[in-house]
């Protein structure tokens, strides 16, 4: 036989067997039992099990619930370090954004700090109900803030309502603090009411005329007075740069009206709000852990007042920066951070001598 015959003869008998299996394959599976059949099919797939929210990173952000879980407030950790710090914006209504550039200065020095918007402000929860809007409120907001995020033995800075805020939080829950920063912000808002309209006093005629058109109108919101206040105000007592600072911008872009109206008033001039009548000169003495106390020469809060501060608070140490405005973090940056950060590192060293 020829090879080519062969090589047919070959190929049919594995055809034959190759039929053969299959045939009886065929055979076996129809034999299978029902029950057989339904344990052999393919379940779907299961969703995968996400990982618990712990786990997730999310590059420090923490949205705290409080008021027993009716709202959120956003939070956010940066650095790392044995130096703890919250911060407390200012406003009432306005956002953390303004303090980004602590970013520059705090991480690099072993702090470890924390953002934080409080209730209605831009990155949390805002809800229309005004009553909200009071400083007793808020102190005890803070507190759940602290709780949420296990501080204990922290140093609690404040800026401008933020350090109104700090005052009276340390009246109350002081035994949590390690240290407290009180920056541009006098102890009364009369105090504050009398210095920044001596302020407007000071401003040229044409300028004041302006403010007082629309002030006796109540119109607050028109353009040309809202234009005057952000130049010949703000860029003289709020932040001395020109142009702001994106952060800066960004505060002012988000910040709350319903907030800061219920609260303050309509301007910087007028307050007529919840807290119109706070007056904490009687109680500083009581605040005894190490607090800085700084402003700056041409804020809107009285330098005369801020070393009053200082004179009251048992264990202070008080700084007056020459070129600074309300927002002297960034218009006399390098000064500012020259008198915070070592006022973080001796409290966290113990290093800050107690009350005489």
């Amino acid at each position: 036989m020829s090879k080519t015959g062969e090589a047919r003869k070959g190929g049919r008998r594995v055809r034959d067997r190759f039929e053969l299996v299959t045939s009886l394959d065929r055979r076996a599976f129809m034999a299978l039992s029902a029950a057989t059949l339904a344990s052999l099919r393919l379940s779907p797939d299961p969703k995968p099990t996400p990982p618990p929210a712990a786990e997730v990173k999310t590059g420090g952000v923490r949205l705290i619930p409080i008021d027993g879980g009716k709202y959120k407030v956003w939070t956010k950790r940066l650095g790392a370090g044995p130096i703890k710090v919250l911060t407390l914006h200012g406003g009432p209504g306005f956002t953390h954004e303004y303090f980004e550039c602590f970013e520059d200065f705090l991480p690099q020095a072993g702090v470890e700090f924390w953002y934080y918007d409080q209730l209605g402000s831009f990155y949390s929860d805002q809800p229309e109900d005004k009553s909200l809007w009071t400083i007793e409120r808020f102190r005890d907001e803070v507190e759940q803030v602290r709780q949420a995020l296990g501080l204990e033995d922290f140093i609690l800075y404040g800026q401008s309502w933020g350090s109104m805020l700090a005052i009276d939080y340390a009246l109350k829950y002081q035994k949590h603090l390690r240290g407290l920063v009180l920056s541009s912000m006098t102890a009364s808002i009369a105090s504050y009411v009398e210095y920044v309209n001596k302020l407007k006093a000071a401003l040229p005629p044409g300028v004041r005329a302006v403010l007082e058109k629309y002030e006796a109108k109540g119109d607050f919101d028109n353009p040309e007075y809202q234009a005057v206040m952000f130049k010949e105000v703000y860029g003289r007592h709020v932040c001395r740069l020109d142009p702001w600072p994106d952060p800066v911008a960004r505060a002012f872009k988000h910040f709350n009206p319903q907030v800061y109206n219920t609260m303050q008033g309509p301007n910087e001039f007028v307050v007529t709000g919840t807290f119109k009548d706070w007056d904490r000169w009687k109680d500083l003495p009581k605040i005894t852990v190490p607090t800085l106390v700084i402003g700056a020469r041409y804020d809107e809060m009285n330098p005369d007042d801020i070393r009053k501060m200082g004179r009251l608070l048992p264990r202070s140490r008080t700084v007056i920066l020459e070129n600074g405005s309300h927002l002297a973090m960034w218009d006399d940056q390098e000064a500012y951070f020259r008198a915070l950060i070592p006022f973080l590192q001796d409290v966290q060293a113990g290093r800050f001598p107690p009350a005489s």
